[in-house]
């Protein structure tokens, strides 16, 4: 893929740019293979090199009269990136009239080197429909009267933004977005429909960023999940209920646990509306798992780049479960918690090439525990699931 940005030195974030795309799958694929021992893999899911993200994570630079929209430079200042070649066309679409809108609101676009200003970042999500979903990352609330005074000119110019919101982050560090947010449409979610079912997106709520590889990875969960036929699924680290939606099957009992309260809120309006039997509920997973009277026959699990950790996966070791489907995209935690589960084994596996032109990706497993290893009677589990507390509050990251 070419990229004036990477050929002028203007933005590296594309690491692999420079390398035929086949080539970087097969980098990636020998590193994954070198860290997790698996006796098939699968042919691994790749699609578009360019095009292919439904998220524009964009921070604001510049002047109120001449805002930027991309990322920072090492002086701290904003490079405007607005033609990535990353996006679609129907999402960068929109760069130009929020660029337009930064002036007519006169939001003061974030300085980092002076730790002044009001708009942070404009994050945009693109549903498969090519509705939008537009987010402005304030400091305050300041602006937020002259936002409200002119959404609908924005509106016009942009009449694909189904959801509009602004995300209150008063800190001066380095994330995206903060806890604080207040929806400006009468839509307060995006709708995106995979494999013929929607998921219902909130802003705050996670969603794969790659649609059509999240598509394939829920379609290969869903295979092995046919395969097994389990009559009890728990989803942890669920999100906005893709693989519990993905697996749900009548007389199948199906339960999604997840952190964000937006999410869960999300995946049982999606649940409702496909008229879907699955209980989904807001809490931390390993708290959850381990309160549980007795496991379920199937576990997936999803987490986030650290891993499920070692509470969780010794719950899983100990817990008699039959069959876990792990979904990671960091090879160096997937195994160090596959070590801590000897007793689930590796069968299957398969890479998606999620994140193009760079060393990220995502990468499913399927384990199974071979009849009569390690099995722990009911009336010694309650004992020995004692000894593995879950992380507190502050501990999670």
């Amino acid at each position: 893929m070419l990229c004036s940005y990477y050929v002028a030195e203007r933005c590296r974030s594309c690491t692999l740019i420079e390398l035929p795309h086949p080539v970087q799958v097969s980098g990636k694929e020998q590193r994954v293979r070198d860290l997790v021992s698996v006796p098939q893999w699968l042919p691994s899911v790749v699609g578009p090199e360019a095009g292919f993200r439904n998220k524009a994570k964009m921070v604001v630079g510049g002047t109120i009269a001449a805002p930027t929209l991309g990322i920072l430079g090492p002086d701290g200042h904003g490079i405007d990136l607005a033609e990535c070649p990353l996006y679609p066309p129907d999402l960068a679409v929109a760069f130009a009239p929020l660029t337009e809108f930064i002036t007519l609101a006169m939001i003061e676009p974030y300085s980092v080197p002076l730790r002044r200003g009001e708009l942070k970042n404009i994050i945009v999500t693109i549903a498969p429909s090519g509705e939008l979903m537009v987010r402005f990352v304030l400091r305050s609330t300041e602006s937020l009267a002259r936002i409200k005074k002119h959404l609908p000119w924005l509106l016009e110019r942009l009449p694909q933004a189904a959801v509009v919101s602004v995300n209150v982050l008063p800190e001066h560090r380095a994330v995206l977005e903060g806890e604080r947010e207040i929806v400006l449409t009468e839509s307060d979610s995006l709708t995106m429909t995979v494999n013929d079912i929607d998921l219902h997106l909130q802003p705050q709520s996670f969603f794969q960023t790659n649609t059509d590889v999240a598509a394939a990875l829920y379609r290969q969960v869903t295979e092995w999940i046919e395969r097994i036929n389990p009559a009890s699924l728990w989803d942890l680290y669920c999100g906005v209920g893709g693989f519990a939606l993905h697996a749900a099957a009548s007389g199948r009992e199906v339960t999604g646990v997840e952190t964000s309260e937006a999410a869960v809120a999300s995946a049982q309006r999606s649940a409702r509306d496909l008229g879907i039997e699955a209980a989904f509920i807001a809490a931390d997973a390993t708290q959850w798992a381990q309160s549980q009277p007795a496991p379920p026959e199937l576990v997936i699990v999803n987490p986030p780049r650290r891993g499920i950790g070692e509470a969780l996966a010794n719950w899983l070791e100990a817990s008699g479960v039959r069959t876990v489907v792990y979904s990671s995209c960091n090879a160096t935690s997937l195994a160090a918690d596959l070590a801590a589960m000897p007793s689930l084994t590796p069968v299957e596996a398969r890479l998606l090439d999620m994140f193009p032109h760079t060393d990220h990706y995502e990468v499913a497993v399927l384990l199974t525990r071979p009849p009569g290893v390690f099995e722990i009677p009911a009336s010694q589990m309650a004992r020995y699931l004692e000894r593995f507390e879950a992380p507190g509050p502050d501990e999670l990251t």
